[in-house]
Parts: structure tokens; sequence; C-alpha cells
């Protein structure tokens, strides 16, 4: 057997997130006790006892139709994956199309990292004024005022859109997903924040609207400062709750009577884009921001119950609950923002849930009605997914735009419940496949809750509308949901329909009285994640029920307890704990990492999904020490990353920097975009 890779970090972490990353990003959420305490159904527990249908789910070798007018959508099993080399001497890299390039080695350079043949550069970095009137940057003079017009902090999901009528120019969308004081300031000390530090910290939060520009002849893309569509959204700015729970008693203020203008938005992870040119944006990890929770329902969204990591609640009575039970009821939900109107207020789309949201992303249904696919990033956590009462309008009218603008308010909540095919016995928390050659079985998805222009109807025994759609995590749990191990990004295939749900990792996983190893999660202590593969039946974004498989099985090729949707495994590359996904043009699905637990620094991998090399897999870059990738975009000639929380690891600060990207040594470590291309002016992976 093989020897599995050796760990290449001086990390006393192992490779994974530092402490640093734990306690400003999430709170140290893994290090509480697990919020979901439901004695519903764990995936474990469905599956023991059911008796193989395979037979049923091998119809056909991708897609099954039961008759002329549809069928279930099945997914069956994968094509033979063949390695086919280039031709010798022909200088061209082996791979599917699209992923033609040669595969990053892992590696703990201080440095993005990219295949031979590119070329890179930072786009944007932390602090770089982008609203007429805002300062240069100046690390140790650093303002409110000046970072309201600044790129903000810790930019995580990423959206590219046309602009119209201005050659070679595109709009980019950016979250700042949260802050981390010791590696802003100069002598922070977290007991005892000043009150301008706190309000840096509220500007540099939020969301970034920037146009950039295009070179002609290469990828590389510069922000165009002081344009009319720039634009900073943060902590204090206006946002505006819509659908179901709009005006709720639950989300009234002593600020807010009305309970419909919410002041924020928090801990912004990642997000989606619209068919109809909107962005959208997950508020995830918003409960560290509140002190003193005290209800049953904050416990259930990981409220603690003494003072914050920031302090904030010192500063603004609405994150101290004690005074403001409600305020923490007006995070966590999905962000509709509109790029292309400056003046316009960004919407809380309630009918789409409260949980710790990671992305929120779209498809369309036959007939035009939007469907959203949403994961709640929490350990033994829900999957979920939203289908509109409403269809799409086509164009670019100013009617078209303004009835698209109200299609995430009315229409169903969905959870998911999954069931395996495979007898429990065959799942033996190793990671081995069962006798059946896949990690697969079927699903239901459970109406949770209706909103329609008339009011709103509860699916839940025992909970009001507004209680599912505010309190939607005990709306999972009332249903029995199935418990899933951080679902984290969520993508549909424009190509093929099959939507991939990143499962990040669960170390706790069969560990004490937790629960153990399943068929969707097939390995107790479960470091290093999967990619599950879901098909809807008939194809039909609107459907009850689905198929799904796991595609990949994350780690260490080497490693018995990994699989790559059959490919060869020699032939892909190392990954670990896969957070963002995106699609090329060529329907790869790209990876973003978060955590790798393999000694390597985290990075962006392609994977082919389809065709006779389906799940081969290749690392694309690597990001410097401490960082984490996020936000990938993938068109023709250019892939646009975020670097996230550079430097930070244990023991950082600002002064004692453990990373000096992206400017080298004696300066400020700075999170930033990265645009990568092809020197020779090819397309990516071509």
């Amino acid at each position: 057997m093989r020897k599995l890779l050796p760990l290449l970090s001086t990390n006393p972490h192992g490779g994974g997130r530092s402490a640093l990353t734990c306690r400003f990003r999430c709170g140290d959420a893994c290090f509480h006790e697990v919020p979901n305490t439901s004695d519903n159904e764990y995936v474990g527990d469905v599956i023991a006892g059911v008796l193989s249908r395979r037979s049923a789910l091998r119809a056909a070798a991708v897609v099954t139709v039961a008759s002329a007018a549809g069928g279930a959508v099945v997914l069956g099993g994968a094509p033979e994956a063949v390695a086919r080399p280039g031709k010798p001497g022909s200088g061209k890299v082996d791979g599917a199309r699209g992923l033609r390039f040669a595969a990053v080695a892992p590696n703990t350079a201080d440095q993005v990292t990219v295949p031979a043949g590119y070329a890179q550069n930072v786009v944007i970095r932390w602090g770089e004024p982008i609203l007429r009137g805002t300062p240069a940057f100046d690390s140790e003079k650093q303002t409110a005022k000046a970072q309201a017009g600044q790129f903000g902090y810790n930019n995580d999901f990423l959206s590219l859109l046309p602009l119209r009528g201005e050659h070679h120019r595109q709009v980019l969308v950016a979250n700042h997903e949260y802050t981390d004081e010791v590696l802003m300031f100069r002598g922070y000390d977290s007991e005892n924040p000043t009150r301008e530090q706190v309000e840096i910290a509220w500007a540099a939060h939020g969301l970034s609207v920037v146009v950039v520009q295009e070179e002609h002849r290469s990828g590389k893309l510069t922000p165009v400062t002081r344009h009319h569509l720039n634009r900073r959204l943060h902590t204090t700015s206006e946002f505006e709750l819509t659908g179901p729970a709009a005006g709720s008693d639950l989300v009234k203020t002593s600020a807010d009577p009305e309970g419909r203008i919410v002041l924020g938005t928090l801990n912004n992870c990642a997000g989606g884009t619209t068919p109809w040119g909107t962005t959208l944006h997950g508020e995830e990890n918003f409960n560290q921001y509140f002190a003193f929770g005290s209800s049953a329902t904050d416990k259930r969204y990981g409220v603690g119950t003494g003072a914050s990591e920031r302090k904030w609640e010192r500063f603004d009575k609405r994150f101290d609950l004690r005074q403001e039970p409600n305020e923490v009821h007006r995070q966590g939900w999905v962000v509709e923002l509109d790029p292309y109107d400056p003046d316009s207020t960004p919407r809380k789309r309630t009918a789409l849930g409260r949980f710790k949201h990671e992305a929120a992303q779209p498809r369309l249904t036959e007939d035009g009605r939007p469907v959203v696919y949403m994961g709640d990033d929490e350990r033994f956590d829900y999957f979920y997914k939203f289908v509109s009462s409403k269809r799409m309008k086509k164009g670019g009218s100013r009617a078209a735009r303004e009835h698209n603008l109200t299609l995430l308010d009315e229409g169903t909540l969905y959870v998911a419940k999954l069931t395996g095919d495979s007898p429990a016995a065959e799942i033996d928390g190793t990671g081995k496949l069962p006798n059946d050659g896949e990690f697969d079985g079927s699903g239901q998805w459970i109406p949770l809750a209706t909103a329609s222009a008339d009011g709103a109807v509860s699916h839940v025994p025992g909970l009001t509308a507004e209680e599912v759609f505010i309190f939607t995590r005990l709306a999972g749990d009332k249903v029995g949901a199935t418990k899933m191990d951080r679902p984290e990004d969520v993508e549909p295939s424009p190509r093929s329909g099959r939507v991939y749900v990143a499962l990040t990792n669960n170390s706790n996983r069969g560990k004490g009285t937790n629960p153990g190893a399943d068929e969707a999660n097939p390995r107790n202590l479960n470091k290093h994640g999967q990619i599950l593969e879901l098909a809807e039946h008939w194809d039909d974004p609107a459907s009850d029920g689905f198929a799904w498989r796991l595609f990949l099985v994350a780690g260490d090729p080497n490693d018995p307890a990994t699989y790559f949707a059959g490919f060869p495994k020699e032939k892909v590359s190392p990954i670990s704990c896969p957070d963002n996904v995106a699609f090329d043009p060529h329907g790869n699905l790209w990876i973003s990492t978060d955590g790798n637990q393999l000694g390597s620094h985290d990075g962006l991998f392609g994977v082919a999904t389809h065709g006779e090399r389906r799940g081969e897999l290749k690392q694309f870059l690597t990001v410097p020490k401490g960082a984490e990738t996020c936000g990938p975009i993938i068109q023709d000639r250019r892939v646009v990353v975020a670097v996230q929380h550079p430097g930070e690891l244990d023991g950082a600060s600002v002064e004692n920097p453990k990373s000096e990207w992206p400017d080298g040594p004696g300066k400020i470590v700075r999170p930033s975009v990265v645009s990568v291309w092809r020197t020779d002016g090819r397309d990516i992976g071509v």
C-alpha cells in the first residue's frame, strides 16, 4: 500500500483552521455544545435496517425516464473512468476540457501558487478606496468614516456581472464575512476595545460593489474607483425585511417598532447570483455578535449567555439581548442586492428561512419559477430549498426588474430528509464502499411553510408560519429532517441540473454520544468532508423527491477511505474540507477548501462531473499562510478567488505577522481578491 501524504505544515493545529480563525470567524462554534439537541432521526438511524434498493436506482446509466410524459431522475452508475494521456511531445497537458493544466502540488508557500503558464494580479485589497472622497488606506490611521468608503475586510463570496455600455468592464460584488481585530489594529486589547475600533469593524463588515476594468490582452482586473455603481453596505446600513416574517412581533425592536427596517448585515459568507441580475448573500455565524442570550431559541442558534468576543454590546444596545431580545431574529437571513441600482435598499428575504446561511443559489423550473438551494453550516443541521410560486419575467425593462424583485417573497420552504440504500452493517465508519459500489440513496423534501400574497401557512404542527420562518431550525427538528455534517455551499449544475452540496467535515462524528457513520457521512471522526450529488425527480427542481449519492469522499487519495466518483485515485490531487463550489463553462465543478487537514495550504480544485473523466480532480491554486480560498468565479479567460484571512495563525498580530502577503515584509497583511489567467491569452484549462 502506498504511504499517506506527509504533513507539510509546521502549524501546531495540524494544517486545519487555527484557533484564531475559530475565535473570530464563528465564535469557536466547534468547541461549544452542538445546538441541535433534537431527538429526530439522524441519517444513520434512518438507514439502519433498510435493505438494498439498488436495483431500483440502477434503472439507467445516468438518467431514467419513467415514461414519455416524464419520470423520476435516477443517479445511475458513473461511466467507466479512463485516463488518456496527451500525445508524446505534444506539449499539451492531459485532462478533461477546462482542466488541462499542470496540477499545483500541495505546498505551504506564503503566496498564491498557480499552474505553470498562468499569471495573476491582486484585484483589490482590504481598505482600498472605492467611493468618492475616501482617503487611501493607512493601517496606522484607520477611521470608521474612511472604512465606510473602502473595500471591506475578509472577502468571501464574489460575483462578476456584466456592465452593458461600458467596454471591458464588469461589476464585482463581494461579501465581507467577519473582522479579525487582532490583525487589524496594533496593540488591540480584546477585553477593552475602543469605540473607534468597534466602529471600524462595523464598517469593515457587509458588502462591497465595485466596477472592475478588464485588461484586453489578459485576465487582469483593476478597480474603477469612484464609479457611480460602487457601493459599501455595512453594520449601520439600512436593510428591508420582506416576506412572511416582516412586521412580525418577533422582529420588532425599540428602534424599529414596525419590524421592517434592519441596520446591518452580519457574517456574510457565500451567496449566489440570480438569473434576473441580482446577488444573494447568506448571513451565517451571526450568533457570535450578540451577548447575554437566554431563551431556548437563542440556544438553538448558538447564541452565548455571556459577553460577546468583540464586546459590541458595550457600544450599541441592539447587541445586548437583555435590552433588545428580538434583534438577533433580524439576522440569519438571505439578503438580495440589486448591484445595478446604487440607491436601492437591499432586502432580507424571510420566506427563505432563518438559519446559518452559507449560501443561496437559484435555478429555474421549466415554467420559470426560481428554486433556491441552501445549506445550514452547523454540525448536524439541515439542507433546504425554497420554491417560488411566481415566474420570472425575462428582459431588462423596469417592469420586469420590479416584478423579479418580488420572486423570493412567495413560495414554499422545504427541508431535506435522506435515506440510504445499503444495509447499516455495510457502513462501518471506515469509508469502505458498500457492496453496491456507491454511497447513495433517495430523499424527500418536507414542506415547512408556504408564503403568499394573502398570508402564510405553516405545515409544521405546533408552529405558526411566522415561527417556522424565524425559527426554521426548530421546524426542521419537528418534522424529522436529516442531520447533516455542515452543509455549506450548494450549486446546481447549469449543464445537467444536478445539485452539488459541500459537506465540509465533522470530526465529532462517532465521538462520545454523537451519531456514528451513515451512508451519506461514511467516516467516523470525519476530518476531510465530502461532496453530495443530488438529482431531483423528473429533473424538476420543484419536485418533492430526489436521488442522491456521494460524488467525492475527500482526503488523501492514498487512503482507502476516499472516493473520486470512481476515477483512478493515483491520478487525482489530494483535497480536504470542501467549502465553496462553482461551475466553469465546460460543466466542471470547482471546489475551494477551508481548513485543509492534509498539511498543505487551502486551495482551489477543478473536477470533471461528466464523461469518461468524471471524478478527475486537479488542484489549480493554493493560497498563502493562514488563508482560506473563497468565492471562486471561473470564466472563459480568468479565475477569480477571494483570499480570506491570510496570516490568521495562532500567535499572529499586527506586531507579530505570520504572513507577508500580499505586499511583502513590513506591510500589514490584507485579505484581497486575486485574478488568474493564462499567459498565452487562451481560455482556462483548454
